[in-house]
């Protein structure tokens, strides 16, 4: 792979080609920084065109990047970005910027922070609400250990309508006194940001008190130092508490609130962080950024650019996908569904784009609810509504809706209420990595009680299954679909009901049987098809059920073959395949089964082709593995 720096003439960014740690922003002259900031966008904007990622966030927290490398210093000093998906920057100022343009491909750099990568990573993530707990656990340790380190978590607007971050919160104040919070307040998560919260941040924003404060922010910081700092924060926070404005949710909680401040300051934010790292008590430090500063494609279009794959850097564009995903044909057909049925409707997780309710949203607005990053909520949300006879589809993407496992458990199966779980993303998730593979659905679903769940082979099973959602009562129900398009296969005119629990048999064969669970029905396919060359007659199954197993079909195919073969995109623990074993043991049926999935290990990031290959989905593999079966 080519380097960011061979791509790009070092005469463009003169300045970030000098960078090679931390200590080389605190040598750039103060004059320059703006010079500075503007050559990060312009590698950020041409980086990204080729490699895809997390551009608006990035465009957004340049220059606080830049004041807190300028401020504090890393390693010593501890950054926690909540999510992480807003750490390229820190990448690029702590010895990454040679290696940028290999973001989230295979064998590069991550997409978020990964403590394996970099020393200045002191905590890796990618699912929010997470910073500020366990940078209170890293002050926390700070103080047991009697060191000086200076803990600062950077969370945005939206990571404050996850539950854990009140959580957090509620405990500040009585666990350390030294511990910086930084509010990076956008308005955005991926959508626009909704609830009680968005909204209470925007009142603090738009106030009309908020320009004096403004201005009287910039006196502040010119005065910093003793008495004079003192006096004047007084006379803020009294011409402040007096309205309704800032400081009444995180001082009632124990944190000293400053703010709002431009974010995009690059003067001001330095002198304001140079005086909270002297403060003695909890501090809050709320900035007003913009998603997308400076690159006109991602202002006009948050959402989209809040992380997309390659496009034209001098336009925005990107290219047309050829077929459509199964987040829009699941968005497209609940609002064809719920044209005929008022008792549909439709819960999302801060995603509408992402998992395609932005189409349902705009069919029936009345009956489609976004909660914001808050799994739980939506979870137990989705019970109430069930309990009073509406069909609650909730999309949210596997790697997220573990977060609501309790809730699956003791509200929806507990209770038996008709929930429908509709998992996007599962399986490999491609570049984002580890955090956002969906390879455990399966695992922690299978095994609870009044649950069903399955997954489609192909669009227009999809349609089919999430037509017998609508219509199962019988307690809660799931679905599992992967990233982007399917085979391309033609949309049913008129969806029918499967039949729970009964599998599909596509080919007929004697002598082994492949059963090719969704995303992986076609390398089944492909399997049999290379067996035959080798005078193998092998049977395919489409399995659709996950819970309940066709176990009728399995145990016939096992007393007739030779060999079992099950594939599936999901970790081998405790997954599909590891279902048959099982009931094939309690029948007594010594039938051998060949397991093709993905190994007991955290699965790296990289293009589905490369991480298949790598790990022995493919067709290749597994008939090395049935014939090495019907040789024994």
């Amino acid at each position: 792979m080519k380097s960011a720096s061979s791509d790009r003439p070092s005469s463009v960014s003169p300045i970030l080609d000098t960078i090679r740690s931390p200590g080389d922003v605190k040598a750039i002259p103060a004059d320059r920084l703006p010079e500075f900031a503007a050559e990060i966008r312009a590698l950020l904007i041409e980086a990204l065109s080729r490699t895809g990622g997390h551009l608006g966030p990035n465009l957004g927290v340049v220059e606080l990047t830049i004041a807190l490398h300028r401020v504090f210093s890393t390693p010593d000093d501890k950054f926690v970005f909540d999510v992480s998906h807003q750490g390229y920057v820190h990448k690029l100022l702590t010895g990454r910027r040679d290696r940028i343009s290999t973001i989230r491909q295979y064998g590069g750099l991550n997409g978020f922070l990964l403590r394996t990568e970099s020393e200045h990573d002191c905590y890796g993530a990618g699912h929010a609400g997470t910073a500020l707990s366990a940078g209170l656990g890293m002050a926390k340790a700070r103080d047991l250990a009697g060191a000086g380190e200076n803990v600062v978590v950077v969370a945005g607007d939206a990571a404050f309508t996850c539950g854990v971050s009140f959580e957090a919160l509620n405990n500040i104040a009585q666990t350390t006194r030294r511990f910086i919070v930084v509010l990076n307040d956008n308005e955005w998560s991926i959508a626009k940001n909704v609830g009680a919260i968005a909204g209470y941040f925007n009142r603090i924003a738009t106030h009309p008190a908020f320009a004096h404060i403004h201005a009287q922010a910039a006196r502040f910081v010119e005065q910093i130092g003793g008495k004079a700092a003192r006096k004047l924060v007084g006379k803020m926070e009294e011409g402040v508490k007096n309205l309704i404005l800032p400081s009444v949710i995180f001082e009632e909680l124990g944190l000293r609130y400053y703010g709002p401040i431009d974010g995009h300051d690059i003067p001001l934010l330095i002198q304001t962080f140079e005086f909270l790292k002297k403060q003695e008590e909890p501090v809050l430090l709320h900035i007003l950024t913009q998603k997308g500063k400076g690159y006109a494609p991602a202002l006009e279009k948050p959402d989209k650019f809040h992380g997309l794959g390659s496009f034209k850097a001098d336009t925005g564009e990107t290219a047309a996908a050829p077929l459509p995903t199964y987040s829009q044909i699941l968005g497209e057909t609940l609002a064809k569904f719920a044209e005929k049925d008022d008792k549909i409707t439709a819960i999302t997780g801060a995603m509408p784009s992402g998992t395609g309710l932005g189409i349902f949203q705009k069919a029936c607005p009345g009956r489609y609810f976004d909660v914001g990053i808050a799994e739980e909520h939506a979870a137990l949300f989705a019970c109430g509504l069930a309990t009073r006879g509406f069909k609650p589809f909730l999309a949210i993407y596997s790697t997220f809706m573990q977060r609501a496992y309790d809730m699956i458990i003791h509200d929806m199966a507990l209770q038996n209420l008709p929930v429908a779980l509709c998992m996007d993303r599962a399986g490999l998730s491609g570049d984002d990595g580890p955090t956002h593979h969906g390879l455990f659905d399966i695992g922690y679903l299978r095994h609870i009680p009044n649950l069903v769940h399955m997954q489609p082979k192909d669009e227009e099973e999809f349609v089919h299954m999430l037509w017998t959602m609508a219509h199962h009562q019988a307690g809660p129900i799931a679905i599992r679909y992967p990233r982007g398009a399917g085979t391309g296969a033609t949309l049913p005119a008129k969806p029918i009901l499967l039949e729970i629990g009964k599998a599909e048999t596509v080919r007929e064969g004697d002598r082994v049987a492949l059963f090719g669970l969704g995303a992986l029905f076609p390398m089944a396919l492909e399997t049999a098809d290379l067996l035959a060359k080798q005078g193998i007659s092998a049977a395919v199954i489409n399995p659709r059920w996950i819970k309940p197993l066709d176990t009728e079909t399995i145990v016939a195919f096992a007393k007739k073959s030779e060999v079992l073969c099950t594939f599936e995109d999901h970790v081998l623990h405790n997954g599909f395949g590891a279902g048959v074993i099982e009931h094939l043991n309690d029948a007594g049926i010594a039938t051998p089964v060949v397991r093709i999935g993905w190994p007991d290990q955290f699965i790296e990031h990289g293009t589905v082709e490369i991480l298949r290959a790598k790990h022995g989905l493919t067709a290749t593999a597994a008939v090395e593995k049935i014939l090495a079966r019907l040789g024994s």
